[in-house]
């Protein structure tokens, strides 16, 4: 009887989204935060998954749409939309989590095709993994890691325009993650995540991970176009180590700042306008 009853909301959809589509994406919000309630309360994962499905044949149908990346969603909770200041990059992500403790990620990226050119649509789920994030490592749409990014700046980079990306990792009960990564773009189109420029110390990483225990806040932001700041990460208990499960926001504020295409790691930063 669920698996029917979860056919004939796909069908409904499916019927309702060029309706949708022809009325500024109205009814979208309303839909959206329906299924993700649904799914938060929900006893299985099976379930939450097949009502995500029901969320992703929305979202495929509004990024294909012509007022995609002049229009963003309001009050739908559970949805990240995020757009670059340049105007030419459209983030749309969410997370599922699963009874695990596991996350399953869902991205889309859209890209800006000007006035008489199509928009470029890139499609990426991930899911959260024990596995460190590398960062002397490129990752690609078929191996990229999964998180849910919140912010976005573009910079220059040896004469190339590249995206500095701020996400999160919701990782497990007992460890988060935030990333500070860069997505670029190849003479293909082909999009890519990772890139050596960032300097810490005598390494060149391609991008930053921070690690720390589920039970604190950490938080990382872009102070200005060209400076992120986010809290020192220190141990909470001495004699247990530097492990992330010990590890919470510490007593002052690291962060990276953007000279010549390089952002250069610095200790102690003075971050204005903290909350």
């Amino acid at each position: 009887m669920r698996l029917k009853r979860y056919l004939i909301i796909i069908a409904f959809l499916s019927s309702l989204i060029p309706v949708i589509a022809q009325d500024s994406h109205q009814d979208i919000p309303f839909i959206l935060e329906d299924l993700f309630s649904r799914i938060l309360n929900t006893s299985t994962d099976n379930e939450r998954l097949r009502l995500n499905d029901s969320v992703m044949l929305l979202i495929d149908s509004y990024a294909a749409s012509d007022s995609v990346m002049k229009h963003k969603f309001k009050n739908v909770r559970n949805l990240g939309q995020i757009d670059s200041p340049d105007g030419k990059i459209k983030i749309i992500n969410w997370n599922i989590a699963l009874r695990d403790g596991s996350n399953k990620y869902f991205l889309y990226i859209i890209m800006y095709g000007g006035r008489n050119g199509e928009n470029r649509i890139y499609k990426l789920t991930g899911e959260s993994s024990s596995k460190p994030i590398l960062t002397d490592f490129i990752y690609n749409p078929d191996n990229w890691y999964g998180a849910v990014y919140y912010g976005i700046q573009p910079f220059r980079s040896q004469k190339k325009t590249c995206y500095l990306l701020l996400g999160i990792d919701l990782g497990n009960t007992i460890t988060t993650r935030k990333i500070i990564d860069v997505l670029s773009f190849n003479e293909k189109g082909e999009i890519t995540f990772g890139r050596k420029c960032f300097l810490k110390g005598k390494e060149m990483m391609s991008r930053e991970v921070l690690e720390y225990s589920s039970e604190s806040v950490v938080s990382l932001r872009m102070q200005s176009g060209k400076i992120v700041v986010f809290d020192h990460l220190d141990s909470f208990s001495a004699g247990h180590g530097d492990s992330p499960d010990n590890v919470g926001a510490g007593l002052f504020f690291d962060g990276y700042i953007l000279k010549k295409g390089i952002w250069n790691y610095t200790t102690n930063i003075e971050a204005r306008n903290r909350k």
